[in-house]
Protein backbone atom coordinates (compact mmCIF):
# COMPACT_ATOMS: atom_id res chain seq x y z
CA UNK A 1 0.00 0.00 0.00
CA UNK A 2 1.10 3.62 -0.93
CA UNK A 3 1.26 6.54 1.34
CA UNK A 4 -0.06 9.65 0.01
CA UNK A 5 0.69 12.44 1.45
CA UNK A 6 -1.46 15.39 0.87
CA UNK A 7 -1.17 19.71 2.01
CA UNK A 8 -4.28 21.37 2.06
CA UNK A 9 -8.09 20.34 2.42
CA UNK A 10 -9.09 23.10 -0.13
CA UNK A 11 -10.81 22.05 -3.03
CA UNK A 12 -7.58 20.60 -4.79
CA UNK A 13 -6.35 18.98 -1.86
CA UNK A 14 -9.69 17.54 -0.91
CA UNK A 15 -10.64 16.62 -4.86
CA UNK A 16 -7.26 14.72 -5.26
CA UNK A 17 -8.23 12.71 -2.03
CA UNK A 18 -11.50 11.57 -3.40
CA UNK A 19 -10.24 10.74 -6.42
CA UNK A 20 -7.70 8.56 -5.09
CA UNK A 21 -9.83 7.04 -2.63
CA UNK A 22 -12.20 5.66 -5.68
CA UNK A 23 -9.65 4.68 -8.03
CA UNK A 24 -7.58 2.74 -6.03
CA UNK A 25 -7.65 0.68 -2.78
CA UNK A 26 -4.21 0.50 -2.39
CA UNK A 27 -3.87 3.78 -1.47
CA UNK A 28 -3.53 5.20 2.02
CA UNK A 29 -4.37 9.07 2.14
CA UNK A 30 -3.62 11.41 4.71
CA UNK A 31 -4.43 14.84 4.32
CA UNK A 32 -2.64 17.88 6.52
CA UNK A 33 -4.74 21.35 7.32
CA UNK A 34 -3.61 23.90 8.63
CA UNK A 35 -6.85 25.45 9.87
CA UNK A 36 -9.27 24.35 11.74
CA UNK A 37 -11.72 24.47 8.75
CA UNK A 38 -12.70 22.62 5.93
CA UNK A 39 -12.28 24.12 2.24
CA UNK A 40 -9.60 26.13 2.21
CA UNK A 41 -10.64 29.74 0.26
CA UNK A 42 -13.77 27.48 -0.38
CA UNK A 43 -15.12 27.31 3.00
CA UNK A 44 -18.47 28.60 4.21
CA UNK A 45 -18.41 30.78 7.62
CA UNK A 46 -20.98 30.25 9.75
CA UNK A 47 -22.10 33.71 12.39
CA UNK A 48 -24.91 33.57 14.64
CA UNK A 49 -27.24 31.58 12.15
CA UNK A 50 -26.05 33.17 9.13
CA UNK A 51 -23.36 32.19 6.79
CA UNK A 52 -20.38 34.13 5.08
CA UNK A 53 -19.03 32.54 1.48
CA UNK A 54 -15.37 33.58 1.15
CA UNK A 55 -14.89 34.99 -2.17
CA UNK A 56 -17.82 34.31 -3.96
CA UNK A 57 -17.97 31.08 -5.56
CA UNK A 58 -20.34 30.38 -8.82
CA UNK A 59 -20.53 26.60 -9.40
CA UNK A 60 -20.28 26.66 -12.98
CA UNK A 61 -17.61 25.16 -15.31
CA UNK A 62 -16.90 24.23 -19.10
CA UNK A 63 -15.35 20.72 -17.64
CA UNK A 64 -18.27 18.31 -18.10
CA UNK A 65 -16.02 16.29 -15.84
CA UNK A 66 -16.22 18.90 -12.83
CA UNK A 67 -20.10 19.62 -13.31
CA UNK A 68 -20.79 15.53 -13.04
CA UNK A 69 -19.19 15.50 -10.04
CA UNK A 70 -20.48 18.59 -8.63
CA UNK A 71 -23.90 16.95 -9.19
CA UNK A 72 -23.35 13.87 -8.12
CA UNK A 73 -21.87 14.75 -4.50
CA UNK A 74 -24.62 17.00 -3.75
CA UNK A 75 -27.97 16.63 -6.92
CA UNK A 76 -29.63 19.25 -8.34
CA UNK A 77 -32.72 20.40 -6.56
CA UNK A 78 -36.01 19.36 -8.06
CA UNK A 79 -38.54 21.40 -5.96
CA UNK A 80 -38.36 25.01 -5.66
CA UNK A 81 -36.14 26.88 -3.03
CA UNK A 82 -37.80 28.97 -0.17
CA UNK A 83 -37.57 32.55 -2.49
CA UNK A 84 -38.36 30.95 -6.04
CA UNK A 85 -41.30 29.35 -4.06
CA UNK A 86 -42.60 32.49 -2.42
CA UNK A 87 -41.76 34.73 -5.38
CA UNK A 88 -43.30 32.70 -8.04
CA UNK A 89 -40.10 32.41 -10.06
CA UNK A 90 -39.74 29.49 -12.19
CA UNK A 91 -36.31 27.38 -12.16
CA UNK A 92 -35.22 24.45 -14.28
CA UNK A 93 -35.81 21.66 -11.98
CA UNK A 94 -33.88 17.87 -11.67
CA UNK A 95 -36.62 15.28 -11.89
CA UNK A 96 -36.46 13.53 -9.22
CA UNK A 97 -34.22 15.51 -7.82
CA UNK A 98 -34.02 16.83 -3.63
CA UNK A 99 -36.79 19.22 -2.23
CA UNK A 100 -34.29 21.98 -0.52
CA UNK A 101 -36.96 22.46 2.16
CA UNK A 102 -36.61 19.40 3.46
CA UNK A 103 -33.16 18.27 2.81
CA UNK A 104 -29.89 20.18 3.05
CA UNK A 105 -27.81 17.79 0.66
CA UNK A 106 -28.74 19.44 -2.53
CA UNK A 107 -27.44 22.35 -5.47
CA UNK A 108 -29.63 24.89 -6.12
CA UNK A 109 -30.14 27.01 -9.05
CA UNK A 110 -29.38 30.29 -8.93
CA UNK A 111 -29.90 33.33 -11.54
CA UNK A 112 -26.66 35.38 -11.88
CA UNK A 113 -26.28 38.73 -12.03
CA UNK A 114 -23.34 40.93 -11.41
CA UNK A 115 -23.22 43.98 -11.85
CA UNK A 116 -20.73 47.29 -11.46
CA UNK A 117 -21.73 50.20 -9.07
CA UNK A 118 -19.95 53.07 -10.51
CA UNK A 119 -21.03 56.81 -10.59
CA UNK A 120 -23.73 55.74 -8.56
CA UNK A 121 -25.61 53.91 -11.12
CA UNK A 122 -25.53 50.14 -12.41
CA UNK A 123 -23.56 49.17 -15.26
CA UNK A 124 -23.25 45.31 -16.49
CA UNK A 125 -20.47 43.14 -15.64
CA UNK A 126 -18.38 42.52 -18.38
CA UNK A 127 -20.18 46.02 -19.59
CA UNK A 128 -22.30 45.66 -22.19
CA UNK A 129 -23.58 47.70 -25.27
CA UNK A 130 -27.23 48.61 -24.30
CA UNK A 131 -29.49 52.10 -24.37
CA UNK A 132 -29.03 51.80 -20.19
CA UNK A 133 -25.24 51.56 -20.85
CA UNK A 134 -24.92 55.11 -22.64
CA UNK A 135 -27.41 56.61 -20.50
CA UNK A 136 -25.59 56.06 -17.60
CA UNK A 137 -22.42 57.20 -19.06
CA UNK A 138 -23.83 60.24 -20.58
CA UNK A 139 -23.71 61.46 -24.40
CA UNK A 140 -19.91 62.89 -23.92
CA UNK A 141 -18.51 60.26 -22.64
CA UNK A 142 -20.09 57.77 -24.58
CA UNK A 143 -18.79 59.37 -27.58
CA UNK A 144 -14.86 59.46 -26.27
CA UNK A 145 -15.25 55.67 -25.42
CA UNK A 146 -16.14 55.58 -28.76
CA UNK A 147 -13.29 57.26 -30.57
CA UNK A 148 -11.17 55.78 -27.79
CA UNK A 149 -11.71 51.97 -28.27
CA UNK A 150 -12.09 52.66 -32.69
CA UNK A 151 -8.35 54.07 -31.46
CA UNK A 152 -7.02 51.29 -30.02
CA UNK A 153 -8.30 48.63 -32.79
CA UNK A 154 -5.80 50.60 -34.97
CA UNK A 155 -2.94 51.72 -33.10
CA UNK A 156 -2.19 48.02 -30.94
CA UNK A 157 0.07 48.30 -28.24
CA UNK A 158 2.61 46.07 -26.95
CA UNK A 159 1.21 43.73 -24.59
CA UNK A 160 3.81 43.55 -21.65
CA UNK A 161 1.37 44.80 -19.21
CA UNK A 162 -1.96 44.25 -17.81
CA UNK A 163 -2.77 48.03 -18.72
CA UNK A 164 -2.08 47.90 -22.26
CA UNK A 165 -3.78 44.32 -22.35
CA UNK A 166 -7.09 46.16 -21.26
CA UNK A 167 -6.66 49.11 -23.47
CA UNK A 168 -5.97 46.84 -26.55
CA UNK A 169 -9.14 44.81 -25.76
CA UNK A 170 -11.57 48.23 -24.72
CA UNK A 171 -9.75 51.78 -25.42
CA UNK A 172 -8.21 53.71 -23.28
CA UNK A 173 -11.63 55.56 -21.57
CA UNK A 174 -13.42 52.11 -20.76
CA UNK A 175 -10.02 50.87 -19.70
CA UNK A 176 -9.70 54.24 -17.24
CA UNK A 177 -13.57 53.68 -16.14
CA UNK A 178 -13.79 49.66 -15.33
CA UNK A 179 -10.69 48.34 -15.12
CA UNK A 180 -7.69 51.02 -13.79
CA UNK A 181 -8.54 51.90 -10.56
CA UNK A 182 -10.20 48.20 -9.52
CA UNK A 183 -7.68 46.53 -10.50
CA UNK A 184 -5.35 48.52 -8.31
CA UNK A 185 -7.47 48.12 -5.73
CA UNK A 186 -7.41 44.59 -5.87
CA UNK A 187 -3.47 43.94 -6.33
CA UNK A 188 -2.26 47.23 -4.81
CA UNK A 189 -0.27 48.18 -7.98
CA UNK A 190 -1.00 49.61 -11.00
CA UNK A 191 -1.81 47.71 -14.16
CA UNK A 192 1.31 49.13 -15.66
CA UNK A 193 3.14 47.38 -13.04
CA UNK A 194 1.24 43.77 -13.79
CA UNK A 195 1.95 41.33 -16.10
CA UNK A 196 -0.74 40.83 -19.08
CA UNK A 197 -0.73 37.24 -18.26
CA UNK A 198 -3.29 37.64 -15.45
CA UNK A 199 -5.47 39.54 -18.07
CA UNK A 200 -4.95 36.33 -20.46
CA UNK A 201 -5.74 34.49 -17.42
CA UNK A 202 -9.38 36.22 -16.36
CA UNK A 203 -10.64 37.91 -19.46
CA UNK A 204 -8.81 35.96 -22.33
CA UNK A 205 -11.50 35.80 -25.27
CA UNK A 206 -13.91 39.08 -23.03
CA UNK A 207 -13.73 42.46 -25.55
CA UNK A 208 -16.08 45.33 -26.57
CA UNK A 209 -15.91 42.85 -29.89
CA UNK A 210 -17.04 39.86 -27.81
CA UNK A 211 -19.87 41.75 -26.29
CA UNK A 212 -21.26 43.12 -29.41
CA UNK A 213 -20.82 39.69 -31.22
CA UNK A 214 -22.78 38.32 -28.02
CA UNK A 215 -25.38 41.05 -28.18
CA UNK A 216 -25.95 40.44 -32.12
CA UNK A 217 -26.09 36.30 -31.70
CA UNK A 218 -28.99 37.23 -28.92
CA UNK A 219 -31.12 39.10 -32.00
CA UNK A 220 -30.09 36.70 -34.74
CA UNK A 221 -29.36 33.26 -32.44
CA UNK A 222 -27.28 30.58 -34.85
CA UNK A 223 -27.21 26.95 -33.97
CA UNK A 224 -23.42 27.98 -33.39
CA UNK A 225 -23.57 30.25 -30.75
CA UNK A 226 -20.41 30.58 -28.13
CA UNK A 227 -21.81 32.40 -24.48
CA UNK A 228 -18.38 34.08 -22.86
CA UNK A 229 -18.12 33.04 -19.08
CA UNK A 230 -19.29 36.53 -17.71
CA UNK A 231 -22.46 36.29 -19.42
CA UNK A 232 -23.47 32.90 -18.51
CA UNK A 233 -27.42 33.16 -17.03
CA UNK A 234 -27.65 30.66 -14.46
CA UNK A 235 -25.20 28.46 -11.80
CA UNK A 236 -25.74 25.86 -9.20
CA UNK A 237 -24.95 26.29 -5.87
CA UNK A 238 -25.04 24.18 -2.15
CA UNK A 239 -27.66 24.60 -0.76
CA UNK A 240 -25.62 26.24 2.34
CA UNK A 241 -22.86 27.99 0.41
CA UNK A 242 -19.94 26.23 -1.01
CA UNK A 243 -18.15 24.87 2.13
CA UNK A 244 -21.10 22.56 2.38
CA UNK A 245 -19.93 20.59 -0.48
CA UNK A 246 -16.27 20.23 0.25
CA UNK A 247 -17.47 19.47 4.12
CA UNK A 248 -19.78 16.68 2.06
CA UNK A 249 -16.13 15.64 0.43
CA UNK A 250 -14.44 15.46 3.68
CA UNK A 251 -16.88 13.40 5.34
CA UNK A 252 -16.83 10.39 1.98
CA UNK A 253 -12.96 10.93 1.79
CA UNK A 254 -13.12 9.47 5.73
CA UNK A 255 -16.04 6.86 4.96
CA UNK A 256 -13.46 5.91 2.59
CA UNK A 257 -11.18 5.38 5.02
CA UNK A 258 -8.87 8.39 4.66
CA UNK A 259 -7.35 10.94 7.49
CA UNK A 260 -7.50 14.36 7.35
CA UNK A 261 -5.27 15.67 10.66
CA UNK A 262 -7.15 19.51 11.21
CA UNK A 263 -4.59 22.16 12.68
CA UNK A 264 -1.44 20.85 11.60
CA UNK A 265 0.99 23.74 9.63
CA UNK A 266 3.82 22.17 7.40
CA UNK A 267 6.81 23.72 7.94
CA UNK A 268 9.53 21.33 6.28
CA UNK A 269 9.72 19.45 3.20
CA UNK A 270 12.25 16.49 3.33
CA UNK A 271 14.08 15.63 0.32
CA UNK A 272 16.64 13.04 -1.19
CA UNK A 273 17.87 12.27 -4.47
CA UNK A 274 14.92 14.22 -6.36
CA UNK A 275 12.17 12.91 -4.24
CA UNK A 276 10.47 13.98 -1.25
CA UNK A 277 10.67 11.34 1.88
CA UNK A 278 8.74 13.03 4.30
CA UNK A 279 6.56 16.31 5.60
CA UNK A 280 7.44 17.71 9.14
CA UNK A 281 4.23 19.68 10.31
CA UNK A 282 3.14 21.23 13.94
CA UNK A 283 -0.01 20.53 15.94
CA UNK A 284 -0.79 22.05 18.96
CA UNK A 285 3.01 23.39 19.56
CA UNK A 286 4.15 19.97 19.02
CA UNK A 287 6.29 18.70 16.08
CA UNK A 288 5.59 15.49 13.81
CA UNK A 289 7.46 13.80 10.90
CA UNK A 290 4.96 11.60 8.50
CA UNK A 291 7.09 9.61 5.91
CA UNK A 292 4.91 8.80 2.25
CA UNK A 293 5.33 7.88 -0.65
CA UNK A 294 3.53 10.49 -3.03
CA UNK A 295 2.89 13.92 -1.64
CA UNK A 296 0.27 16.22 -3.53
CA UNK A 297 0.61 19.96 -2.49
CA UNK A 298 -2.02 22.36 -2.47
CA UNK A 299 0.36 24.71 0.14
CA UNK A 300 1.52 28.37 -1.22
CA UNK A 301 3.69 27.81 -4.04
CA UNK A 302 6.40 29.66 -1.98
CA UNK A 303 6.22 28.13 1.03
CA UNK A 304 6.84 24.97 -0.65
CA UNK A 305 10.24 25.82 -2.39
CA UNK A 306 11.01 27.77 1.17
CA UNK A 307 10.65 24.87 3.25
CA UNK A 308 12.65 22.09 1.56
CA UNK A 309 15.84 24.53 2.74
CA UNK A 310 18.87 24.04 1.70
CA UNK A 311 18.67 21.69 -0.81
CA UNK A 312 16.87 24.47 -3.35
CA UNK A 313 19.49 26.37 -5.57
CA UNK A 314 20.06 30.37 -4.56
CA UNK A 315 18.20 31.63 -7.92
CA UNK A 316 15.26 29.36 -7.52
CA UNK A 317 14.59 30.04 -3.70
CA UNK A 318 15.15 33.96 -4.48
CA UNK A 319 12.05 33.56 -6.85
CA UNK A 320 10.57 31.67 -4.38
CA UNK A 321 10.57 34.70 -1.62
CA UNK A 322 9.81 37.05 -4.72
CA UNK A 323 6.68 35.41 -5.21
CA UNK A 324 3.83 37.78 -4.49
CA UNK A 325 0.22 37.58 -2.81
CA UNK A 326 -2.60 39.85 -1.96
CA UNK A 327 -4.95 38.94 0.89
CA UNK A 328 -8.12 39.44 1.55
CA UNK A 329 -10.69 40.47 4.31
CA UNK A 330 -14.64 40.27 4.17
CA UNK A 331 -16.79 42.16 6.18
CA UNK A 332 -20.35 40.51 7.15
CA UNK A 333 -22.77 43.33 7.43
CA UNK A 334 -26.52 42.83 8.65
CA UNK A 335 -28.98 45.44 7.86
CA UNK A 336 -32.73 45.83 7.53
CA UNK A 337 -32.54 47.24 4.00
CA UNK A 338 -30.94 48.22 0.87
CA UNK A 339 -31.16 51.84 -0.34
CA UNK A 340 -30.24 50.40 -3.75
CA UNK A 341 -33.28 50.02 -5.81
CA UNK A 342 -34.23 47.08 -7.80
CA UNK A 343 -34.67 48.59 -11.20
CA UNK A 344 -34.24 44.97 -13.23
CA UNK A 345 -37.36 42.48 -13.50
CA UNK A 346 -35.93 39.97 -11.43
CA UNK A 347 -38.31 39.18 -8.49
CA UNK A 348 -36.54 39.13 -5.06
CA UNK A 349 -37.49 39.10 -1.68
CA UNK A 350 -38.07 41.96 0.11
CA UNK A 351 -37.52 43.50 -3.43
CA UNK A 352 -33.94 44.13 -3.11
CA UNK A 353 -31.26 44.13 -6.19
CA UNK A 354 -30.65 41.30 -7.27
CA UNK A 355 -26.93 40.85 -7.54
CA UNK A 356 -24.67 38.10 -6.24
CA UNK A 357 -21.66 40.67 -6.50
CA UNK A 358 -21.53 44.18 -7.13
CA UNK A 359 -17.68 45.78 -8.02
CA UNK A 360 -17.15 48.80 -6.74
CA UNK A 361 -15.31 51.36 -8.86
CA UNK A 362 -15.31 54.02 -6.62
CA UNK A 363 -11.86 55.17 -6.27
CA UNK A 364 -12.50 57.36 -3.18
CA UNK A 365 -13.53 53.88 -0.72
CA UNK A 366 -11.29 51.01 -0.19
CA UNK A 367 -13.95 48.44 -0.90
CA UNK A 368 -13.74 46.41 -3.73
CA UNK A 369 -17.15 44.24 -3.80
CA UNK A 370 -20.25 43.52 -1.85
CA UNK A 371 -21.43 40.33 -1.77
CA UNK A 372 -25.58 39.95 -1.12
CA UNK A 373 -25.83 36.35 0.50
CA UNK A 374 -29.65 36.63 0.16
CA UNK A 375 -29.07 36.50 -3.58
CA UNK A 376 -26.89 32.96 -3.40
CA UNK A 377 -29.08 31.43 -1.65
CA UNK A 378 -32.04 32.36 1.13
CA UNK A 379 -30.68 29.06 3.15
CA UNK A 380 -27.41 31.65 4.23
CA UNK A 381 -29.35 33.90 5.99
CA UNK A 382 -31.35 33.91 9.18
CA UNK A 383 -34.14 35.57 8.55
CA UNK A 384 -34.15 36.52 4.70
CA UNK A 385 -37.63 38.03 4.48
CA UNK A 386 -36.78 40.87 6.95
CA UNK A 387 -32.86 41.27 6.59
CA UNK A 388 -30.26 41.62 3.93
CA UNK A 389 -27.11 39.92 4.84
CA UNK A 390 -24.24 41.60 2.95
CA UNK A 391 -19.93 41.12 2.49
CA UNK A 392 -17.79 43.95 1.77
CA UNK A 393 -14.78 42.76 0.41
CA UNK A 394 -11.58 44.55 1.31
CA UNK A 395 -8.25 43.67 -0.64
CA UNK A 396 -4.54 43.99 1.27
CA UNK A 397 -1.33 42.84 2.46
CA UNK A 398 -0.98 40.99 5.81
CA UNK A 399 0.66 43.42 8.06
CA UNK A 400 -0.29 46.53 6.36
CA UNK A 401 -2.49 48.75 8.28
CA UNK A 402 -5.61 47.81 7.19
CA UNK A 403 -4.91 44.03 7.94
CA UNK A 404 -3.66 45.02 11.31
CA UNK A 405 -6.73 46.74 12.25
CA UNK A 406 -9.07 45.47 15.28
CA UNK A 407 -12.35 43.87 14.51
CA UNK A 408 -14.35 47.00 15.66
CA UNK A 409 -11.92 49.41 13.72
CA UNK A 410 -12.37 47.51 10.65
CA UNK A 411 -16.19 46.95 11.14
CA UNK A 412 -16.47 50.41 12.25
CA UNK A 413 -14.83 51.31 8.98
CA UNK A 414 -16.77 49.49 6.89
CA UNK A 415 -19.97 50.67 7.95
CA UNK A 416 -18.98 53.95 7.66
CA UNK A 417 -18.11 53.47 3.69
CA UNK A 418 -21.27 52.19 3.05
CA UNK A 419 -23.01 55.52 4.41
CA UNK A 420 -20.37 57.10 2.26
CA UNK A 421 -21.67 55.48 -0.48
CA UNK A 422 -25.72 56.15 0.17
CA UNK A 423 -26.04 51.98 0.30
CA UNK A 424 -27.24 52.61 3.45
CA UNK A 425 -28.36 55.39 5.18
CA UNK A 426 -27.07 55.42 9.01
CA UNK A 427 -25.03 53.52 11.09
CA UNK A 428 -27.73 52.97 13.20
CA UNK A 429 -29.35 50.50 10.77
CA UNK A 430 -26.67 48.03 11.39
CA UNK A 431 -27.65 44.95 13.31
CA UNK A 432 -24.57 42.26 13.53
CA UNK A 433 -20.76 42.51 12.08
CA UNK A 434 -18.29 39.90 11.53
CA UNK A 435 -14.99 40.04 9.88
CA UNK A 436 -12.79 37.05 8.49
CA UNK A 437 -9.54 37.57 7.69
CA UNK A 438 -7.75 35.39 4.50
CA UNK A 439 -3.92 35.19 4.03
CA UNK A 440 -2.71 34.22 0.37
CA UNK A 441 -6.08 34.53 -0.97
CA UNK A 442 -4.56 35.95 -4.19
CA UNK A 443 -1.39 34.68 -6.24
CA UNK A 444 -0.22 37.82 -7.50
CA UNK A 445 1.38 38.46 -11.36
CA UNK A 446 4.30 40.95 -10.14
CA UNK A 447 7.34 40.93 -9.02
CA UNK A 448 9.27 37.32 -9.29
CA UNK A 449 6.50 35.99 -10.97
CA UNK A 450 7.93 36.64 -14.74
CA UNK A 451 10.33 33.98 -13.57
CA UNK A 452 7.95 30.99 -11.96
CA UNK A 453 9.14 28.97 -15.26
CA UNK A 454 12.38 28.42 -13.69
CA UNK A 455 10.85 27.48 -10.55
CA UNK A 456 8.15 25.30 -11.95
CA UNK A 457 10.91 23.39 -13.89
CA UNK A 458 12.77 23.11 -10.66
CA UNK A 459 9.81 21.49 -8.36
CA UNK A 460 9.20 18.71 -11.29
CA UNK A 461 12.29 17.54 -10.66
CA UNK A 462 11.03 15.76 -7.75
CA UNK A 463 9.25 12.58 -9.15
CA UNK A 464 6.85 12.04 -6.24
CA UNK A 465 5.63 15.39 -5.77
CA UNK A 466 2.83 17.15 -7.40
CA UNK A 467 1.22 20.78 -7.26
CA UNK A 468 -2.19 21.01 -7.72
CA UNK A 469 -4.75 23.99 -6.87
CA UNK A 470 -4.72 28.29 -6.65
CA UNK A 471 -1.77 28.66 -4.38
CA UNK A 472 -0.01 25.10 -5.12
CA UNK A 473 0.45 26.31 -8.79
CA UNK A 474 0.50 30.23 -7.89
CA UNK A 475 -1.84 30.57 -10.57
CA UNK A 476 -5.41 32.78 -10.51
CA UNK A 477 -7.35 29.45 -10.77
CA UNK A 478 -11.04 29.17 -10.21
CA UNK A 479 -12.52 26.53 -8.40
CA UNK A 480 -13.01 24.40 -11.24
CA UNK A 481 -9.69 24.64 -12.66
CA UNK A 482 -8.09 24.14 -9.06
CA UNK A 483 -10.13 20.28 -9.43
CA UNK A 484 -9.07 20.00 -12.47
CA UNK A 485 -5.14 20.06 -11.68
CA UNK A 486 -6.13 17.61 -8.83
CA UNK A 487 -7.67 14.88 -11.09
CA UNK A 488 -4.58 15.52 -13.91
CA UNK A 489 -2.43 14.49 -10.64
CA UNK A 490 -4.00 11.57 -9.56
CA UNK A 491 -4.21 10.40 -13.42
CA UNK A 492 -0.90 10.60 -13.47
CA UNK A 493 0.09 8.89 -10.05
CA UNK A 494 -2.28 5.72 -10.64
CA UNK A 495 -1.03 5.58 -14.98
CA UNK A 496 2.79 5.90 -13.64
CA UNK A 497 3.23 9.03 -16.02
CA UNK A 498 6.16 10.99 -14.93
CA UNK A 499 5.79 14.01 -17.30
CA UNK A 500 4.23 16.63 -15.21
CA UNK A 501 3.09 19.44 -18.37
CA UNK A 502 -0.50 18.18 -18.06
CA UNK A 503 -1.11 19.28 -14.49
CA UNK A 504 0.34 22.61 -15.09
CA UNK A 505 -1.73 23.10 -18.37
CA UNK A 506 -4.90 23.18 -16.71
CA UNK A 507 -6.25 26.87 -17.27
CA UNK A 508 -3.50 27.83 -19.76
CA UNK A 509 -6.64 27.92 -22.70
CA UNK A 510 -7.21 30.76 -24.48
CA UNK A 511 -10.89 31.06 -23.94
CA UNK A 512 -12.73 33.06 -21.03
CA UNK A 513 -13.24 30.67 -18.07
CA UNK A 514 -16.73 29.79 -17.96
CA UNK A 515 -17.59 29.37 -22.07
CA UNK A 516 -19.85 26.95 -22.44
CA UNK A 517 -20.04 25.54 -26.15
Amino acid sequence: MKNVIIIGAGPAGLTAGYELLKKNKDYKVTILEESSEIGGISRTVKYNGNRMDIGGHRFFSKDDRVMKWWKDLMPIQGAPSYDDKKLGRQKPLEKGGPDPEKTDRVMLVRQRVSRIYYLKKFFDYPVSMKLQTFKNMGLIRTIKAGFSYLYSTVFKKKEDCLENFYINRFGRVLYSMFFEGYTEKLWGRHPREISADWGAQRVKGLSVMAVIKDMFSKIFPGKNRKVETSLIEEYIYPKLGPGQLWETVADEIKKMGGEIIMNSSVKNINVDNNRVKSVTYIKNGDEFEMEGDVFISSMPLKDLTLGMGQVVPENISAIAKGLPYRDYVTVGILVPKLNLKNETNIKTLNNIVPDCWIYVQDTGVKLGRIQIYNNWSPYMVKDPDNTVWIGLEYFCDEGDDFWNMSDEECMSFAVKELVKMGIISSEKEVMDTNRIRVKKAYPAYFDTYDRIDELVDYINTYDNLYCVGRNGQHRYNNMDHSMATAFEAVDNIVSGREDKTNIWSVNTEKEYHEEKK
